[in-house]
C-alpha cells in the first residue's frame, strides 16, 4: 500500500496520498525584503565629485575678490608714499599695448597719487583716528553734503598760543581789497616781498620756492608773467639762487598787479572784513608745531605726505569784534580760460585767470571766541538745495544756515571742496561747501586754514610736484635768527 503525506492535499481521487516519489518539488522560500532608499555607489561618486567641485569654485571665487581688494587698496599718509614704488609694480596698464614707462615717465608719480576719502557713515556717527602716538582723537560726523568732520583737541591749548605768537611775530597784514592798478611797492617794501617769498627762511629763494611762489596768496598779486621773469633771472644767475640784492634787481618794476588774472582774488579778499593775516611756512625748517601741524593734517586725511607738505602755508586769521566773512567756497570749478594758481607757472600755461584749487579745508579754532564767530554752513545737507528759491545766502547765511559750528579752541574741521571723479582724483566742485564766518560780537577770533592743493589734471599736478620738490644740492641752513626765534616759542 502506498505511503502519503498528510500535510498535502490528496491528487487521488479516493482518499488516497500521493506519494513521495510522485510529490512535485517544493516551491522556492522567498525573503521579503524591502527596496534600499540608499543611493548606488556610483551616483554616490558622481554626487560627491560635483560638490567638491562647487566647494573648490566657491574658495577660489572669494580669493578673487580678496586678492582684487587687497591690491585695490588705499594706503593713507605717509605709508602710501613709501610703498608706491613695489605698489605700482603690480598694476597693469589699461592698454596691453602701452609701454607706460618708455611714453610717459611722469605716469609712474601720477599713478603713485590717489585721494582716499573718509567715510562719514552718517550724521553724528563717532569715530576714533589716531593723529599722535600717545592717545587717539574722535572724529563725528556733522554733515554728509558736504562731507564734514569735527575732531575735538586737535591742537592743545599751548600748541594754539604758540601759532597766534608766531604770527604775530611774522607780522599780520590788513585783508583789504585793492585795486587792480595799486602798485604794492607802495604797500610793502622790496625786503618784506622777499621774506614772505623765503618760504624756508634762509636768506635765498631757491628755484622750488620760486615755482610754488603762487601756492602762498600773500603773493598773488604776482601773475604769470611777472613769475616768469622772476624765475628767468634765477635761470641765468649762476648761482642758482636769488639773494635779497639779486631780487631788488631782477624783481624792480616787477610788483604791480595784473588786472586781467586778479579779478577772481579780488572777490577772495573783499569776502573779509575787519580781519588781519599772515601765512606760516609747515614745511622743513619751520616751528616743531608747525610740523606737528602738517603731519596731523596728514595723518587726518589719509593723504600722501608730500600732497600735503607742497600746499599752501598756513593761514593765519584774526577777526576783531564786528569781523566776518561772506560766505565762500575754498576752491573754484574748472574753467577752460583758468588755470589752477599753484601750478599755472610750473605747467607754463597761457590762460588769462587763475582760480584757487583746493582739494581739501582743514579750519582750525585757535581760541574760545566771547561771543559769535560761528562758522556756518547754510546749504549743508538740505536736500531740496536750489540758489533761487535760498536767495544770496552770501549775505544770509548765518540766519538761513542749516549747520553752525561753534568755535571751541584747538578744534578741527575737515571738509572736502570737491566730489570724486569715480577714478580716485578730484572731480567737480561741492556745492554744499559753501560756508562762512558769522559777526564776532564780543572778543576775537583767532582761526587758522590748511589747504590742500590739488589740480584737476593729474598729469599737471604731478609734473608741478617732481619740479618743486627739486633740492639744490648746496642749500644753506636756516639762518641763526630764525632758529633762535623757534628755540626761544
Amino acid at each position: 500500500m502506498m505511503e502519503c503525506e498528510e500535510s498535502f492535499p490528496s491528487p487521488c481521487g479516493d482518499g488516497l496520498k500521493t506519494p513521495l516519489h510522485l510529490r512535485p518539488p517544493p516551491a522556492p522560500y522567498r525573503v521579503n525584503v524591502q527596496k534600499s532608499s540608499v543611493c548606488s555607489r556610483a551616483y554616490f561618486v558622481v554626487v560627491m565629485v560635483f560638490f567638491h567641485l562647487y566647494i573648490i569654485n566657491v574658495i577660489a571665487l572669494l580669493l578673487y575678490v580678496h586678492y582684487n581688494s587687497a591690491t585695490g587698496e588705499v594706503r593713507s599718509g605717509e605709508d602710501s608714499v613709501r610703498e608706491t614704488s613695489s605698489t605700482n609694480s603690480h598694476h597693469p596698464s589699461p592698454d596691453p599695448h602701452h609701454h607706460p614707462a618708455a611714453a610717459d615717465p611722469d605716469l609712474n608719480l601720477r599713478q603713485s597719487y590717489r585721494l582716499p576719502r573718509l567715510e562719514g557713515i552718517r550724521v553724528g556717527h563717532v569715530q576714533r583716528v589716531s593723529l599722535v602716538d600717545d592717545r587717539t582723537h574722535e572724529m563725528r560726523t556733522l554733515s554728509l553734503k558736504p562731507l564734514l568732520f569735527e575732531i575735538p583737541g586737535f591742537l592743545s591749548v599751548e600748541e594754539s598760543s604758540v601759532v597766534m605768537q608766531l604770527a604775530q611775530l611774522q607780522g599780520l597784514m590788513q585783508s583789504s581789497s585793492m585795486g587792480p592798478s595799486d602798485n604794492l611797492e607802495e604797500q610793502l617794501s622790496q625786503e618784506e616781498l622777499f621774506s614772505l617769498l623765503d618760504l624756508n627762511q634762509d636768506g635765498l629763494l631757491q628755484r622750488e620756492e620760486i615755482l610754488s611762489m603762487s601756492r602762498s596768496h600773500d603773493a598773488t598779486w604776482l601773475s604769470a608773467h611777472n613769475l616768469r621773469e622772476i624765475h628767468s633771472g634765477l635761470e641765468s644767475n649762476p648761482a642758482g639762487v636769488l639773494s635779497l640784492q639779486d631780487f631788488r634787481r631782477v624783481s624792480s618794476g616787477v610788483f604791480k598787479r595784473d588786472s586781467a588774472g586778479g579779478s577772481d582774488w579780488d572777490r577772495w579778499t573783499q569776502r573779509r572784513h575787519k580781519s588781519t593775516h599772515t601765512r606760516l611756512n609747515l614745511g622743513n625748517g619751520a616751528h616743531r608745531t608747525l610740523q606737528n601741524i602738517r603731519t596731523r593734517v596728514t595723518r587726518l586725511s589719509r593723504l600722501p605726505s608730500s600732497l600735503v607738505e607742497l600746499s599752501e602755508p598756513l593761514e593765519v586769521v584774526r577777526y576783531e569784534q564786528g569781523g566776518y566773512s561772506h560766505a565762500h567756497y575754498d576752491s573754484s570749478s574748472t574753467h577752460p580760460d583758468a588755470s589752477c594758481a599753484h601750478t599755472h607757472l610750473s605747467a607754463n600755461t597761457s590762460t588769462p585767470r587763475q582760480i584757487p584749487c583746493r582739494y581739501m579745508s582743514v579750519l582750525l579754532y585757535l581760541n574760545a571766541v566771547e561771543g559769535g564767530g560761528e562758522t556756518s554752513f547754510p546749504v549743508a545737507d538740505n536736500r531740496t538745495y536750489e540758489e533761487e528759491a535760498l536767495g544770496d545766502l552770501t549775505q544770509q547765511y548765518c540766519d538761513k544756515g542749516n549747520l553752525k559750528v561753534k568755535p571751541a579752541a584747538g578744534t578741527a574741521l575737515l571738509w572736502y571742496n570737491h566730489l570724486s571723479d569715480g577714478y580716485g582724483w578730484m572731480g567737480e566742485l561741492d556745492e554744499y561747501s559753501l560756508h562762512g564766518g558769522c559777526l564776532v560780537t564780543r572778543g576775537s577770533k583767532w582761526v587758522g586754514n590748511v589747504w590742500v592743493n590739488v589740480d584737476p589734471d593729474q598729469q599737471r599736478q604731478a609734473h608741478y610736484q617732481r619740479l618743486v620738490s627739486w633740492q639744490p644740492e648746496s642749500a644753506n641752513p636756516p639762518r641763526s635768527t630764525h632758529a633762535d626765534l623757534h628755540q626761544d616759542l
